[in-house]
């Protein structure tokens, strides 16, 4: 059986993280062979791992490569596998034509039209383009001799930002920041003035801020036939206009220049019955002889003051120009035909019909009852009544002044006293007691059957009576020991409030109050009794008291033999 020499391999497409130095790896998913270079330590671990073999490690002639591609090999220091890439210009190098005349030869063989459209200006370094078709699209190039065959007769020049539309005065209204005809004009704009007073002042105009504004003149003397295009304003937008002034002797800023419109709504006027605003017409008959259209038809507005003649009264007029002959003309002769005016009748006019027909109703006589009348509306209302007057008179009670009175009573009370009897009533007559003191019969039972159960008047009580009710209610718990305790007793309010925050227990309390027993313990040092210091209770240590003992200056106590 033959040797077989194997290598370190992988199934992986990674390069091995270690090798030996010269020590080989094969990676069999990418086909790439591996070898370990330089000494770097015990064992003699490669430095490096570089590729050695296989697929992308060198050229790949195996891979299938596109037409018109370079081999792109690896930077310098890189180990990257060349690659191949499309072609650039700079794989190109520039060759004198002189050695490819045949590629010279066959540049000069292709149409302009074979080439792609260009994406920028194109230019020809001023020379001329010939033997050009005539246009035929708006955007075709026009030839000389078309163009010339469109502007016979006109010298046409370049076009105007705008133009005037009435007299200005040259020397202030030109200048750049200025508004014409609602164009704010700018340094180098060519401005038509055309409307000025003084014709010879007429002409086209360059705007300037040094100077303010300089002539333009036509080219040459003659300014005849001269033609522009206004590109912007309110008036004159888009429209053209041609110098009108007779050949020979139009030269602008020298003789008189008129230009009339040769373009646009041109030296349209409007007529009768018509509105000019800018290029725009607009029909108003009515303001112009009272013709009005409704509808589809053209009637005749009577309202219009320029309406003359007379319509005769078979056609729906009065047949008459004048109030009193249409009077006559209609038959309505006043006094006759037509109530003479008065202000009578017109103030009647504004009742309602309700009120006419009960006008209508009333008799001669009825109407006689009220002439000469001088009774007032207010008298007159009093005349309303359900039934005879006199009747109700009779039947009413004579005025009284008590009476009166008494009607403002309330309703409950006129009850009560309806209730009343006569011996009830006769209690009161000749009463000389106040209402404050009839008040105090108010009870609910007898009156002497409750003073005798009351308690006999005491200052003491009195007094007892403003106590709060808690206070009231903790002096009724007081035992009568208890509240032996404090008669006689003498200790003032302060002396009484240092009980104020105690918070010792009963128990603790009466630990001072006559303990007698006697006991045994163990005193220390941090065992505190209770003194008065100065005037303040304190805990004082026993270690404390044993000190100030044996300070003979401080306790005059000579105490020896030994410490504690």
């Amino acid at each position: 059986m033959a040797n077989t020499v194997r290598i370190k391999r992988s199934t992986g497409s990674s390069a091995p993280t270690s090798l030996a130095n010269a020590e080989l790896a094969f990676a069999e998913g990418n086909e790439i062979g591996y070898i370990g270079i330089g000494t770097g330590g015990a064992g003699g671990t490669a430095t490096t791992i570089n590729k050695a073999f296989g697929k992308g490690a060198f050229f790949d002639k195996d891979t299938v490569r596109s037409a018109n591609a370079v081999l792109s090999g690896p930077t310098t220091g890189s180990d990257a596998a060349p690659t191949f890439r499309a072609l650039v210009a700079a794989d190109i190098p520039s060759i004198a034509h002189t050695k490819i005349s045949d590629f010279d030869a066959g540049v000069r063989t292709n149409r302009l039209d074979q080439m792609t459209a260009p994406t920028s200006s194109v230019s020809f370094n001023s020379q001329t383009i010939t033997n050009v078709a005539d246009p035929v699209n708006a955007q075709d190039a026009a030839t000389k001799g078309f163009v010339e065959a469109t502007a016979q007769g006109l010298d046409v020049k370049d076009s105007c930002v705008a133009a005037t539309t009435a007299n200005i005065t040259i020397s202030t209204a030109l200048n750049s920041g200025d508004t014409l005809d609602g164009v704010t004009l700018a340094d180098n704009d060519r401005v038509l003035v055309k409307d000025q007073n003084t014709s010879s002042q007429n002409g086209i105009y360059v705007v300037g801020s040094s100077p303010a504004k300089k002539k333009k003149k036509a080219d040459g003397a003659d300014a005849a036939g001269i033609f522009t295009f206004v590109e912007q304003g309110t008036v004159n937008a888009d429209n053209g206009f041609v110098c009108t002034s007779n050949k020979g002797s139009a030269v602008t800023g020298t003789n008189n220049l008129t230009f009339a419109q040769f373009s646009g709504a041109g030296q349209v006027t409007a007529g009768d019955g018509l509105d000019k605003s800018g290029n725009t017409l607009s029909l108003d008959i009515k303001s112009n002889g009272g013709l009005v259209i409704e509808s589809t038809e053209i009637a005749v507005d009577l309202a219009a003051s320029s309406i003359t003649g007379t319509l005769a009264v078979s056609d729906g007029g009065t047949g008459a120009t004048s109030a009193s002959a249409a009077r006559t003309a209609l038959g309505l002769a006043i006094g006759t035909d037509v109530e003479p005016h008065s202000d009578k009748l017109t103030e009647l006019a504004t009742m309602s019909q309700s009120t006419a027909d009960a006008l209508a109703d009333l008799s001669a006589s009825e109407v006689q009852i009220l002439d000469g009348a001088t009774v007032s509306t207010a008298e007159l209302n009093r005349v309303d009544a359900t039934s005879s007057i006199q009747t109700q008179l009779d039947a009413k009670q004579p005025l009284d002044a008590q009476l009166t009175e008494l009607a403002t009573m309330g309703a409950n009370t006129a009850s009560a006293l309806a209730d009343l009897t006569q011996s009830e009533v006769q209690i009161l007559d000749g009463a000389t007691v106040t209402t404050a003191q009839l008040n105090r019969v108010d009870a609910t039972s007898s009156i002497q059957t409750q003073l005798d159960a009351k308690q006999a008047a005491d200052a003491d009580l009195t007094a007892l009576s403003s106590c709060q009710s808690g206070a009231a209610a903790a002096l009724a718990l007081l035992t009568s020991t208890e509240v032996a305790i404090l008669d006689g007793a003498t200790l003032t309010t302060a002396e009484l409030n240092i009980l104020d925050g105690v918070t010792s227990t009963a128990t603790e309390l009466n630990i001072m109050d006559g303990n007698t027993s006697a006991t045994s313990t163990t005193l220390a040092a941090a065992d505190r009794l209770v003194m008065n210091d100065a005037g303040t209770m304190k805990q004082v240590a026993l270690s404390d008291l044993v000190t100030f003992l044996e300070d003979e200056s401080a306790s005059n106590f000579n105490i020896d033999g030994g410490t504690y």
